[in-house]
């Protein structure tokens, strides 16, 4: 029996997923895993490293056994970006990761933040790359850099436990801020800042480049034949615009996941504010990305902390999203003068502010839960029309196509609010396992099933439902996104006084 379909892994910030593919991109079986955040202190977040592994193998041996191991032709690797653990010497964790969510190093980017750092990396000073975290560990905890060993993405960590190699990609590392676009390696003067020497970081790849072989031990473990090869991907932005087949000019992904990523392929580097650069899916490429540091963590908050909806006491099959998204489609475009600001983690593009956080502007008697719940929905949307906008206008192309994936395109109504605010054609990505399917594209093309990675994209992506704008209800929220970002610079000294003021 020939060997046709791959394993896709998406180690993500909740859960490890692990997709079999066929070559036209359908899903044969999938595994899955959760796994816990902890919320150390108010912007402050960690996550257990060793859980990455239980749960991928986990989610892995359950695809398997549902799939069959003996067509099995490669594994790939997608995870959460920025994300990132200090490991010793035998690959243990000394401490927990700090995840992408964490802002807790905002005085290092203050310091060390500067236009080169920019310039070398492709990301614009903010909180969310390694690099300013590893800078807040060389000064808070110095014992904890003095007793790394290795400092590792989340796909080094599993490619280490899969094959016993220290190797990434760079599109995997890349979102660290340790290494240089415009040569594909680490920048060893951000290294030394850290504490680090190229010893203690992971081997660079390009994306889809085979990182190491199954190690059998771990092959019996998950059901598989020794000697399988694993490749390493792209981070999960990068990973689902691949599985979306951006990989030409002038179609954009946009990600509602728990925190919304869009994306745009280029073929030559550049940077600015209005966007961050990262390393493309497809090797010697960039994708040119915004990034809102808000999404369904946002719903899942709200759902959970203020909506008091018992989802116990509901029909069987009914999610309280689905008891708020029905009072929210009765309620106007700009929900009735009520506004949200979606910075429950910190501004990202184009303001780059970790002090900024979320807000709701207008609240009267009025209001109730669905008001709230919608004005969650349209500041998602209003936000992605700042910064499509914003890419558009720094790059000098418009972009032709979206498509749409993620949790929250699971919500018809978020999907028709964003086509509607957007005033343009969303289209649902065919998989929404996109991410996923990504990685799935990687392993295929590693596995020599296609021609190459834009081939294996072509023959295994496609899109499905589509939303068209209202034309009415574009021109209404024309008007409300014009009050909309005026929020962010009116509040913008309030949350830095409530910073410097405030335990």
């Amino acid at each position: 029996m020939s060997r046709d379909l791959v394993i896709g892994v998406d180690c993500s910030t909740t859960a490890s997923k692990a997709v079999v593919w066929d070559t036209g991109g359908k899903a044969i079986a999938t595994g899955r895993r959760t796994y816990g955040l902890q919320h150390v202190r108010s912007g402050w977040v960690e996550q257990d490293a060793s859980d990455w592994w239980s749960a991928t193998s986990g989610a892995i041996a359950e695809a398997v056994k549902a799939a069959g191991a003996e067509r099995i032709a490669a594994i790939a690797i997608t995870h959460q970006r920025e994300t990132f653990a200090c490991l010793d010497e035998s690959g243990r964790p000394l401490r927990p990761g700090i995840t992408w969510m964490d802002i807790r190093a905002t005085a290092e980017v203050e310091e060390h933040g500067s236009e080169e750092v920019h310039r070398i990396t492709g990301k614009p000073p903010n909180p969310t790359p390694a690099w300013y975290k590893l800078l807040w560990l060389r000064k808070h905890e110095p014992e904890t850099i003095r007793r790394t060993a290795h400092v590792v993405d989340v796909a080094g960590y599993l490619i280490r436990q899969l094959t016993g190699e220290w190797a990434t990609s760079w599109a995997c590392a890349d979102p660290l801020g340790l290494v240089d676009l415009t040569r594909f390696d680490y920048d060893d003067a951000l290294l030394d800042k850290a504490g680090l020497a190229r010893g203690q970081v992971s081997r660079l790849l390009p994306p889809g480049a085979v990182a190491g072989r199954l190690r059998p031990a771990v092959a019996q473990e998950l059901g598989l034949p020794a000697g399988i090869p694993v490749v390493a991907g792209a981070g999960d932005g990068q990973s689902a615009g691949l599985g979306c087949n951006v990989t030409r000019p002038g179609r954009a992904y946009l990600n509602i996941g728990t925190g919304t990523v869009s994306g745009v392929h280029a073929d030559s580097y550049s940077h600015g504010m209005a966007y961050r650069t990262m390393g493309g899916p497809l090797p010697g490429t960039y994708i040119l990305e915004t990034f809102i540091g808000g999404g369904t963590q946002n719903v899942v908050w709200f759902v959970e902390q203020l909506s008091g909806i018992d989802a116990a006491s509901l029909p069987k099959g009914e999610t309280p999203e689905q008891v708020l998204e029905a009072m929210a489609a009765g309620i106007a475009e700009g929900s009735d003068r009520l506004m949200c600001l979606p910075y429950w983690t910190g501004a990202m593009t184009p303001y780059w502010d970790g002090h900024a956080r979320g807000a709701f502007v207008g609240l009267s008697g009025l209001h109730g839960k669905g008001h709230m719940y919608r004005a969650i929905l349209e500041a998602i949307a209003l936000e992605e029309r700042l910064l499509t906008t914003g890419v558009e206008k720094a790059t000098g192309r418009v972009l032709d196509e979206i498509v749409l994936l993620g949790g929250g395109a699971r919500s018809p109504l978020w999907c028709q609010i964003i086509a509607n605010v957007l005033g343009r054609t969303v289209r649902l990505a065919r998989e929404q396992e996109s991410t996923a399917l990504g990685a799935g594209i990687h392993a295929a093309a590693a596995a020599g099933l296609f021609a190459g990675i834009r081939e294996a994209a072509d023959g295994m992506t496609g899109v499905s439902r589509s939303f068209e704008p209202d034309p009415a209800a574009h021109e209404r929220y024309s008007g409300i996104f014009e009050a909309y970002r005026s929020i962010y610079p009116g509040l913008k000294t309030t949350f830095r006084l409530m910073t410097e003021t405030m335990p």
